[in-house]
């Protein structure tokens, strides 16, 4: 559920005379076009995306990413329209099915891993928001990413759930325009070492992602594979995000995704100018522009007649058109294939591109799809400005093109109810749902003892839901014990209620991310003892509350995740009980919104600088929460010289040596001595009658000078500018009032 909408009606329906009967309002948000019939948005605001979409000049962009986190439970405009005015059905039969779905439908879309994902969801909640033309284009998973069952001794178990897409609300099905009962299909090309040809066909799904006031929205197209018209081994590659099961599968993927581009933008006579690639994932729609511009310059035999002068003088003329966003440092983060792999998916003439534009420094036997997209675009930006430093480190022959637009988050759909409820009551924060940028009003409020006493009441609130829902998982737990074969994740379910659950008035630290080893989960408990000292000497009690999944195969993942749970019962005995470690399995995003507004401080640790930018803590200082990081990605702007939270580890600078991954290069047992110096200083200040007063200002100042940046709203006005779009002047105005929240770091390396 969004949390955090207020009552208020669309702009459509602020419109209609008084007294207008609401069964007419709802019948005019059901509309439809030539694709199918949807709801939640009046005719007008339909027609209108779809105009600026399909307008012949092409000021639009069409947003590529290989997965999208945008679950309805989070953030569902429509819904609370519904919930506010207690409407629950409609004498209009069509209406009623479609208020019910909403009401009642299932709220998960699992078509997102983590970071990458929910990032993509909340950029194109913003672009909503700001009514900037886009379209996402993405695969729909049909066994979605995998579901996490976690047993003490086993670790991390991985099953597939199936999920169902017709029964979802805000999802359709694409229907043809000139054949009534029949889906919206494409079909691509996949090609043997032959160059014989196989087609891949894909039904096409829409979920509109529509914004807070239901007057704009953002399609999401997702490509549907699962059908009889595919090959079965194309059905297999459609099942899971992310399927590493071999690297065949991964090429596969890859190329579902970024072939699928263009007839999708064919079929619906989408014009966008600019593709935006969110990660490489999609980059295969470059070969398929090239191959395109070859074809209007050569002609029909280019593919036998075009030198590799042509094939470069291609690349450049399609570079105009291409956006890329790298998201990580991380190895395993960048497609490579084999040559001898990839001649057995694409035709010679692909190869023959990718020998030109996508070699790989490393192994000349491979395919390099990271270089591809950092060769092949007008413009290359990283997620944070360090991360533009390790980028430079690594491209360093793209450098003069590589500029920072840091990450965000999306502030309607992370920002609780509880905390909503006190900005809606200062005048300080008026119109913070449109405008995060007036956050930085609550300077004007540090020392006010009202605002003050409201924000910890709400903090409170948010911490009393969380642990609640830890306490009921530990006795759920507790219970399962004698039903199943899962041995629970959690020390504490083997202890009674009593002395097992938690209690909201005690410091709680929170945790939740990709395991990966990189990341370090593990690192504060690095030394049992003297964390346990700490807490026990000065009787200052702790929850850590652990949360996240591993990659089905990172095996060293799914190992630190297990480190993670051995060590509960240890620290819990040497703390004299004071010290409760709990890991909360099925982390999605309805868990991550818990988290990051009910903890009391959010832990970051990865080992520097492999962090690219880290989007969890933005959400947590969104709600007014302090972190405690080593300095890496986001955290290096955000720290704020320690006014938000706190930072410890090394802090060298960035060089190709630091770039390491292998676990001697991990920095442990510095960066735990590192956060063991400073842990009693944050827990004093926290417990401390007379210090608790730093902590709060710690906690209003992430408001001030965090919540004005890291919001999607003023990354998405960073991107447009990119675009190059002609936007409607008010637009524009908004637009840049939002990128002068945060001047543009645009230098090179």
């Amino acid at each position: 559920m969004n949390e955090t909408m207020q009552p208020s009606a669309t702009a459509e329906v602020q419109n209609k005379p008084p007294g207008a009967p609401e069964e007419n309002l709802l019948r005019d948000m059901l509309t439809q076009n030539e694709l199918g019939s949807f709801f939640g948005v009046s005719k007008t605001v339909l027609d209108r995306v779809w105009a600026a979409l399909t307008a012949p000049a092409g000021d639009s962009t069409l947003y590529v990413s290989m997965e999208i986190g945008a679950d309805p439970d989070v953030f569902h405009p429509l819904k609370e329209f519904l919930k506010q005015r207690g409407i629950v059905n409609h004498p209009d039969p069509d209406v009623d099915a479609q208020i019910r779905k909403v009401l009642t439908g299932p709220e998960k879309i699992p078509n997102y891993s983590g970071g990458l994902g929910i990032l993509a969801g909340d950029t194109l909640k913003s672009f909503a928001a700001l009514k900037i033309p886009v379209v996402a284009v993405s695969l729909l998973y049909r066994k979605g990413y995998f579901s996490q069952l976690v047993d003490s001794s086993l670790g991390q178990i991985d099953w597939a759930r199936e999920w169902h897409p017709e029964l979802t609300p805000g999802l359709y099905l694409l229907a043809h325009p000139q054949k009534p009962g029949r889906p919206l299909r494409i079909e691509i090309p996949f090609f043997d070492a032959s160059d014989r040809t196989v087609l891949a066909g894909a039904q096409l799904w829409l979920k509109m992602e529509v914004n807070e006031d239901l007057d704009y929205f953002v399609p999401q197209i997702l490509l549907d594979y699962s059908i009889s018209a595919s090959p079965g081994w194309v059905r297999d590659a459609a099942n899971h995000l992310y399927d590493s099961s071999s690297e065949k599968m991964k090429a596969i993927q890859r190329r579902m995704l970024g072939a699928g581009i263009i007839p999708t933008m064919d079929i619906l006579g989408l014009t966008a100018n600019t593709i935006h690639l969110n990660e490489q994932h999609g980059v295969v729609v470059i070969l398929q522009l090239i191959a395109e511009y070859l074809l209007q310059q050569i002609g029909t035999d280019f593919w036998t007649r075009a030198t590799d002068a042509d094939i470069l003088h291609a690349a450049e003329a399609v570079a105009s058109r291409v956006v890329y966003t790298i998201h990580t440092p991380v190895a395993a983060g960048h497609d490579r294939f084999s040559k001898l792999l990839y001649s057995n998916v694409s035709h010679s003439f692909c190869q023959r591109v990718l020998d030109i534009l996508a070699k790989d420094k490393h192994d000349p036997r491979a395919y390099n799809f990271t270089a591809l997209a950092m060769r092949v675009n007008r413009a290359t930006n990283s997620v944070s400005r360090m991360h533009r430093e390790v980028t430079v480190k690594q491209f360093a022959e793209f450098k003069d093109k590589i500029t920072a637009i840091t990450n965000g988050v999306h502030h309607l759909t992370w920002i609780s109810a509880a905390k909503a409820e006190v900005f809606d009551r200062f005048a300080q924060f008026d119109d913070w749902r449109h405008d995060p940028g007036v956050f930085a009003n609550a300077a004007a409020l540090r020392h006010d003892d009202h605002f003050r006493a409201a924000l910890e009441e709400a903090w409170r609130r948010d911490t009393i839901k969380l642990i609640d829902y830890v306490n009921e998982m530990l006795d759920l737990h507790r219970r399962q014990t004698q039903e199943t074969w899962i041995d629970p994740p959690n020390y504490l379910s083997t202890l009674s209620n009593r002395g097992g659950s938690l209690d909201p008035a005690v410091f709680t630290v929170g945790f939740a991310r990709r395991f990966s080893m990189y990341k370090r989960p593990a690192l504060i408990f690095e030394d049992i003892d003297t964390l346990a000292n700490i807490i026990a000497d000065n009787n200052w009690p702790v929850n850590f509350l652990f949360a996240g999944k591993a990659h089905p195969a990172d095996e060293p993942g799914k190992f630190v995740l297990k480190q993670v749970l051995a060590v509960q019962e240890e620290l819990y005995n040497k703390s004299r009980g004071l010290a409760k470690l709990i890991f909360i399995p099925g982390y999605d995003m309805a868990i991550a919104k818990l988290l990051v507004t009910g903890v009391h401080a959010w832990l970051n640790n990865p080992k520097r600088p492999l962090e690219a930018s880290g989007t969890s803590g933005m959400k947590a200082a969104l709600n007014a929460i302090p972190n405690i990081s080593v300095l890496d990605g986001w955290w290096v702007e955000g720290y704020h010289d320690g006014q938000t939270g706190w930072k410890f580890g090394m802090e060298h600078p960035v060089e190709e040596e630091h770039l390491r991954e292998d676990p001697d290069a991990l920095y442990y047992t510095e960066d735990a001595a590192s956060f063991y110096r400073i842990f009693p200083e944050i827990l004093e200040t926290f417990y401390s009658p007379h210090q608790r007063s730093r902590y709060l200002e710690k906690c209003i100042d992430n408001l001030v000078l965090n919540g004005p940046i890291f919001n999607t709203h003023r990354m998405v006005a960073e991107y447009t500018a990119r675009y190059g779009m002609r936007l409607e002047p008010e637009i524009a105005a908004r637009v840049e009032h939002f990128r002068q929240l945060y001047p543009e770091d645009v230098q090179g390396g």
